[in-house]
């Protein structure tokens, strides 16, 4: 089945109709000022004679600083930045910082990730774009969702966490000068210190308690936040605080979690997607050694999750849990996806682009009249790309840790969504959301699979069962392969055409996918999963280059697989289709890519500074190598990338890639470098051998084996390029995958004549 627009829907049509559609366009609503983010609903919790400030921040009379992160560490290092952000404007050392995990309270919620699903083009401008934006950001917070996600951790965190930190430290100026009989205006905060000019000077701990006892009401607005300028740690290269404790292996990762008395459960999904349970035999399970219950979990599940139908074993150990799964003699019902394979996603894909007009992002020109308006002569390209479903593959599989007893629910999870959870697992128990706890452990990589909550409502399912003791669900490799929410597989197809002079005469892009948001806004949120989704598109309609006439236009095919957001969505395939094509125009046209680019960007300074920095810092290839070259703009960032490619025995090998990046005011520039890193490794291991198929309605793909990721020894070096900006900061985790595919098979086409259209790259 296939979902389409007519034609003449325009996108303001679309952006108005889907916010009321999401019930934000409330009359009287929509113009009440946005609610504060500084103060916690509940006080905020603190211990050791700490003083709350507010929502953010505590100090203790020793002068530690407890600074409240609400976004969750997966790696990316906002258990460093975040703190930074609240430091810098407090005045404090960023050693006399200690984290503390958040509450689950509204004012934490990511305003930002919200924002970023808005179909705007960048270039963009006007009241139409803010007015959605407010509006977006006004629903985001009466939703009250704690999301790490969309590389928005930053930029969600930039004027809150500053805003704190500035009131925090008006608090105990005010409270000092208070003290010492002196105007405010004549103190100031430095280094954990509230000083005056005539030599007097106060610890922050010692004066908090005044501060708080004070009732010193001072309001966000009323603080002058710092310039760019006056930053001393923002901007400024700070080791990774989660580190130490990583290489030591003190770290407590979801599946580290130990609480008193805990048992065991593995269990076994249908293998089948969409199948359904027949029937099992507890029995001969319940009489092996160590085995506590076996529990039906397939209606802890709603709507097309990763997980599906399925039984788990409760036993002593993981080991007992596992081996009795063998004893179940489960027998499934296939259901109507039986015969399903990637081959018949594939056909029914083309047939959409043939028969579907789909939606169209943007518009631009006359693509149907350019060509014949144009009198010297045109050389057409026509081109298709596909790319193929992908696995989040994270090294920490998924597991959850719950307890029911006395109606209450606790949770230890490695989570992206921590507030989601708590809503699943009231659900799932039958209790209310105040009655659940959650304990927010580190993250073994996310990569937008745990946003999702299938893993925590089969772990409540089972902790039910489990008479009142915690249990620690966990799935093994070959269940979290077999059984994920997958990146979108894609098709697409380009027409453009060049003149004689090398300039780009027409671009008609259209591409169709099966759509993330039609399924994770039913299944996690409640929210209606309907209308054109911005993510199938991202990276294609958004493009930043100047050409005339453009069309792109995307179709919907409902997807019988799970989908789910994978490390920068729909870029990390629309990058490859757009940057790959772009490089066959620049072939048609007689020119190398990175000139032709050069000529398309005449008024994106920005992004012709990060191309000629990527350019010149790559310098030129060496003898038997080739560099290719990718531009992409996504999470608000821009990245260019040249990748230094050989060739042996068909064999591809990366040995270096160089990426610049425009990320606005760059917070640690340590960790967006590692960032780059993270990101190109990732979509290396997607570009040479990522690849989920489907045959009888199985996954072939079961582990690292048959989905193999980068090894160390095929890792290239990569070089990142940080261009200076006092823009705000923009995102960072994502924005270094997707032109990577797309620059190795640039590269490739130099070196090899194989214009390699399809992911994974494979030489013929």
């Amino acid at each position: 089945m296939t979902q389409s627009t007519p034609k003449n829907k325009n996108r303001r049509r679309f952006l108005l109709g889907g916010l009321a559609a999401g019930g934000a366009l409330v009359v009287g609503w929509g113009i009440q000022p946005p609610r504060q983010r500084l103060h916690t609903a509940q006080p905020l919790p603190v211990s050791g004679g700490a003083v709350a400030l507010n929502g953010w921040v505590a100090i203790a009379p020793d002068g530690t600083v407890s600074v409240v992160v609400p976004r969750c560490e997966m790696g990316q290092g906002v258990n460093t930045a975040l703190p930074m952000l609240l430091a810098e404007e407090l005045d404090v050392p960023l050693a006399q910082v200690r984290i503390t995990q958040a509450p689950i309270d509204k004012i934490f919620s990511n305003l930002e990730v919200l924002r970023e699903n808005l179909p705007f083009h960048p270039d963009d401008r006007g009241s139409l774009k803010e007015g959605a934006q407010w509006m977006l950001s006004k629903v985001a917070r009466e939703l009250g969702i704690m999301m790490t996600g969309g590389s928005s951790s930053i930029k969600d965190a930039w004027l809150p966490m500053r805003e704190a930190g500035a009131v925090a430290r008006a608090m105990l100026i005010a409270a000092a000068a208070q003290e010492w009989g002196v105007p405010a205006a004549q103190c100031k905060g430095k280094g954990g210190f509230v000083v005056h000019p005539g030599g007097k000077r106060a610890s922050y701990g010692s004066l908090a308690a005044k501060a708080a006892a004070a009732g010193l009401d001072i309001a966000a607005s009323d603080v002058r936040l710092k310039e760019a300028g006056e930053f001393t740690l923002i901007g400024t290269p700070q080791a990774r605080r989660d580190s130490p404790a990583k290489v030591n292996g003190s770290a407590m990762f979801g599946i580290d979690a130990r609480p008193p008395g805990m048992l065991y459960a593995a269990l076994t999904m249908s293998p089948v997607v969409g199948g359904t349970l027949a029937s099992f035999d507890a029995a001969k399970a319940k009489a092996m050694p160590g085995v506590v219950g076996v529990v039906d979990v397939s209606s802890a599940l709603s709507g097309k999750t990763g997980a599906g139908a399925g039984v788990a074993v409760i036993a002593s150990s993981y080991w007992r849990a596992r081996q009795a799964l063998g004893a179940l003699g489960v027998k499934w019902n296939e259901g109507a996806n039986a015969g399903l394979s990637s081959a018949d996603i594939f056909r029914q894909f083309a047939s959409a682009l043939d028969t579907e007009s789909g939606f169209t992002y943007y518009s631009n020109g006359d693509v149907a009249l350019a060509k014949g308006a144009v009198k010297t002569k045109v050389e057409t390209i026509h081109a298709e790309y596909r790319a193929p479903f992908l696995a989040h593959a994270t090294m920490e599989p998924m597991n959850c840790t719950a307890q029911v007893a006395g109606g209450k629910v606790m949770l230890w999870a490695s989570t992206q969504v921590p507030s989601i959870c708590v809503d699943v697992a009231a659900k799932v128990a039958g209790v209310n959301r105040a009655d659940v706890s959650i304990d927010v452990l580190l993250l073994g990589g996310g990569f937008g699979r745990r946003l999702e909550v299938d893993m925590v409502a089969q772990a409540v399912a089972i902790a039910m069962a489990a008479g009142g003791k915690p249990v620690q669900l966990v799935w093994s490799r070959e269940d979290d392969m077999t059984h994920d929410v997958y990146r979108p597989a894609a098709l697409a197809r380009f027409t453009g055409s060049v003149d004689a002079r090398g300039g780009i005469v027409s671009y008609d892009n259209k591409s169709v996918s099966g759509s993330i948001g039609h399924q994770y806004f039913p299944r996690n949120l409640g929210l209606p999963g309907i209308g054109p989704d911005k993510t199938t598109a991202e990276g294609e309609y958004d493009m930043q280059y100047e050409i005339d006439n453009q069309r792109v236009v995307h179709v919907i095919v409902d997807s019988q697989v799970p989908l789910g957001y994978w490390r920068s969505v729909g870029h990390s395939h629309n990058a490859f289709f757009k940057e790959s094509f772009i490089d066959e125009l620049a072939h048609a046209a007689g020119q190398d890519g990175a000139p032709f680019r050069r000529a398309l960007l005449a008024r994106h300074p920005r992004h012709l500074a990060v191309l000629d920095a990527a350019l010149a810092k790559a310098g030129t290839a060496p003898a038997g190598r080739a560099h290719g070259v990718a531009l992409h703009q996504s999470f608000g960032s821009i990245v260019a990338q040249v990748a230094e490619v050989s060739v042996t025995d068909k064999q591809i090998r990366v040995h270096r890639v160089v990426c610049a990046i425009d990320c606005g005011l760059a917070v640690n520039p340590n960790i967006i470098a590692q960032q780059m890193e993270s990101a190109v490794v990732f979509g290396l291991s997607a570009a040479l051998g990522g690849e989920i198929t489907l045959k009888n309605g199985r996954v072939e793909q079961s582990n690292f084996g048959d989905y193999p990721v980068l090894r160390i020894d095929s890792a290239p070096e990569v070089e990142t390029v940080i261009i200076k900006s006092a823009e705000p900061p923009e995102g960072v985790g994502e924005p270094g995958t997707p032109p990577i595919a797309p620059a190795v098979a640039n590269a490739l086409f130099k070196l090899t004549g194989q214009r390699l259209r399809s992911l994974p790259l494979r030489l013929a």
